[in-house]
């Protein structure tokens, strides 16, 4: 751990005193979601942050857990170019609640990280990250936080300007590849318009060197040496052939591409707003580190051809062969909100969101593995009250989703959920700083699966906090929640191979709820030009659900294989997770070379192990963010820097991964400044991962065998109307 503490201890001494005058520049409010009226983010007990459109595009990737893998607290699950949802303090899948607009995404992207998230930061307005328990508000899925996508296609109030433009574009040189997004927002009378669209297609991406870690590769060389016994000169054509297939420079099956069209209709009047939106997202992207049986036996079947042929023909047949996915979602939102007054009750907010997903597992093109349909709806009524000086909320939320897998790999049977849950909020905070806030949640849960049957479950949520601001700047803050969740269909049902894992994966179908008590304490400091932050936290798992590798009945034999797939089944153990995040942001006007300044950086930690002693894999390391930015009206250039220690408790059964620092360079352009005839242009240059380091994520199921993109140069094109 020396070198992120080193760096850490660097920071923290020399961040606020960076730029030693006077400091002048007013920091920006940052407002987020949540049951009741908004608030800003410094009034929030939990690490709350608030992501706009300029900040977006700067940290675009191809998913969204890597668009947000640099904010405090959050980590990737990152599955190649193609698929990852973000993890918040070590808790990822179903106890991450994703959100449209307050609405769940209703897709599959929690129950494999292979699959792909519904929702994307290309085409969002903003998007806003509680950390957390979030199940007060939004149910047992978001035990460990939410991240909401606000794409903007509805308008509660009518715009300032009658018409606004975006377009973005920009060329990616690590994977040769293009992106673009453009919207607009129109007015005729009360009705806005918004439309949007977007597109990527990005080909295999560069990798320092080889594919496989350093870890993965010895690993394998010491089972070579335990089959020293075989014949010396098939061992030498073996591994001869085993080097050549060897992927290095380049990660084969990491294509992208991705397209979305929407738009939306609204009618907004003095004191009340109606609104539609449709949206359809399109997506291909390859499986790396996976191929399948058929490629070997293809080889063999035309090994007799010529070479030449061979030599000219190979790379593409290759590429044919290996499994990619196929998705598409259509997504139908509606919005409508009654304005009632500043006392009493103050605002009745519904939504309701319909999708139709499907996406189709190739194990090449025309041979389907799996398929899966994924068929939703989801409300929400939401009631806001001012009495007394008490502000809150309280409402009703119902969800229904049908799951059908079909295939040869399909490892779950056909599986209906259906929701409903009933909440309260309330806050009250007095003119010596003092506040308080707390409510409750309950929800009804159901799960049937067509073969195994029915299953029930009550779930209760509570959380009480309090806090206090000083005029001086502090504020200290704690609160206890407690939060249950529900089993899902993958947990209690799943049983078959699941390719992307390399597992074979069993459920329980007598598997209990899942409960956590979490307990967080706030301790923040921040004038015009500073702000320094402390979050830390302990959440208590009771019967916490995780794969563990066991033993099965096959055949009235215990097994620890099936189809050459090793066994995992989801089972139960209390948990602990502990841990923090530290934060600085300072902001300076005409400061060193008189440049106006933006100086960030986090540190941040956990800690989670099951009752027995034993680690839980796939968690973030010891990570260091740091970032300077500094302004010339016309040029902009920052610097940032990301730090991970190597992660060494991996968890029974896994390898440790080692820890990197990446370096990343941006600068942008003004054009109008420059006297373009261009107002709000702006063209910019990024370098991500300068030095060309092998970046393996600690988070990921594939970490051993998919490593993050090299040295990238991204140029773009951004323009507001």
């Amino acid at each position: 751990m020396k070198r992120p503490l080193w760096a850490a201890m660097l920071m923290v001494s020399v961040c606020p005193h960076a730029l030693a005058q006077e400091d002048t520049s007013r920091q920006e409010v940052i407002i987020v979601s949540g049951p009741g009226p908004s608030r800003a983010a410094s009034e929030l007990i939990g690490n709350a942050t608030s992501l706009d459109r300029a900040d977006l595009i700067e940290n675009l990737s191809g998913t969204l857990g890597d668009t947000l893998d640099s904010q405090p607290g959050v980590s990737t699950s990152f599955f190649g170019a193609g698929a990852s949802r973000p993890i918040l303090r070590g808790l990822g899948a179903e106890r991450v609640l994703v959100l449209t607009n307050g609405i769940g995404t209703i897709d599959v992207s929690a129950s494999s990280p292979d699959h792909q998230v519904a929702s994307d930061g290309i085409d969002a307005e903003r998007i806003e990250i509680l950390r957390g328990p979030a199940a007060l508000a939004y149910g047992g899925q978001a035990i460990g936080g939410v991240v909401n996508v606000i794409d903007g296609l509805i308008a509660e109030e009518i715009p300032e300007k009658k018409f606004n433009a975006e377009a973005f574009s920009a060329y990616n040189s690590a994977n040769n590849g293009s992106e673009f997004a453009a919207n607009t927002k129109f007015v005729a009378g009360n009705f806005v318009f918004a439309l949007s669209a977007s597109q990527r297609d990005f080909e295999d991406y560069d990798i320092p060197g080889f594919a496989e870690s350093e870890r993965l590769r010895a690993s394998e060389t010491e089972e070579d040496h335990d089959h020293e016994d075989e014949d010396h000169d098939d061992h030498e054509e073996e591994g001869h052939d085993a080097h050549e297939e060897e992927i290095y420079g380049s990660l084969e099956n990491s294509f992208l591409e991705t397209n979305t069209i929407s738009g939306g209709v609204s009618w907004v009047g003095s004191n009340a707003f109606f609104g539609v939106a449709v949206r359809n997202q399109t997506s291909t992207y390859g499986i790396p580190g996976h191929s399948h049986d058929h490629e070997e036996h293809d080889d063999e079947d035309h090994e007799d051809e010529d070479h030449d042929e061979h030599e000219e023909e190979g790379h593409d047949e290759h590429e044919e062969e290996l499994p990619f996915i196929d998705l598409e979602q259509t997504r139908i939102d509606i919005r409508t909100g009654l304005n009632l007054g500043t006392t009493g009750l103050t605002k009745i907010l519904f939504t309701a969101s319909h999708s139709d997903y499907e996406h189709t597992e190739f194990e090449a093109p025309g041979e389907i593995g799996s398929v899966f349909e994924n068929e939703g709806t989801e409300a929400r009524l939401e009631i806001d009250h001012s009495i007394n000086g008490i502000e809150g909320a309280f409402g009703l939320q119902f969800s229904e989703k049908d799951l059908v897998s079909l295939g040869e790999e399909a490892f779950i049977t056909p599986t209906s959920h259906q929701n409903i849950g009933a909440f309260l909020y309330e806050t009250k905070d007095w003119e010596n700083g003092f506040g308080i806030e707390g409510g409750a949640r309950y929800e009804k849960t159901q799960i049937e699966n067509n073969i195994q049957g029915e299953r029930e479950f009550d779930l209760y949520n509570f959380s009480v906090g309090t806090h206090k601001h000083w005029e001086n700047g502090w504020f200290v803050g704690g609160q206890l929640g407690y939060s249950e969740r529900a089993p899902n269909e993958n947990e209690l049902y799943a049983y078959g191979p699941h390719v992307a894992t390399s597992q074979f994966e069993i459920g329980d179908s007598s598997l209990d709820k899942e409960s956590a008590i979490n307990i967080e304490g706030a301790l923040r400091w921040e004038n015009d030009a500073t702000r320094i932050g402390l979050n830390v936290f302990v959440n208590q798992f009771d019967q916490f659900i995780y794969l563990a590798p066991q033993e099965t009945l096959v055949d009235g034999v215990f097994v620890d294989e099936i189809d050459e797939f090793p066994v995992y089944s989801f089972t139960q153990e209390d948990a602990e997770f502990t841990g923090g995040e530290i934060y600085i942001e300072h902001f300076q006007n005409s400061g060193l070379f008189n440049a106006d300044w933006e100086l960030k950086s986090s540190l941040e930690y956990v800690n989670a192990e099951l009752d027995s002693g034993e680690s839980l894999p796939f968690m973030p390391p010891l990570t260091l963010n740091a970032s300077a930015d500094a302004n010339w009206n016309a040029f902009n250039v920052g610097l940032d820097v990301v730090v991970a220690d190597s992660q060494t408790d991996s968890g029974a059964g896994y390898l440790d991964t080692d820890g990197y620092t990446s370096l990343n360079f941006k600068s942008s352009i003004d054009l109008a400044q420059l006297g373009v005839s261009l107002q709000n242009a702006e063209i910019f240059l990024d370098v991500q991962n300068i030095t060309d380091e092998e970046i393996r994520h600690s988070t990921s199921v594939l970490k051993d065998i998919v490593p993050d993109m090299g040295r990238n140069f991204r140029f773009g094109f951004r323009m507001v109307l």
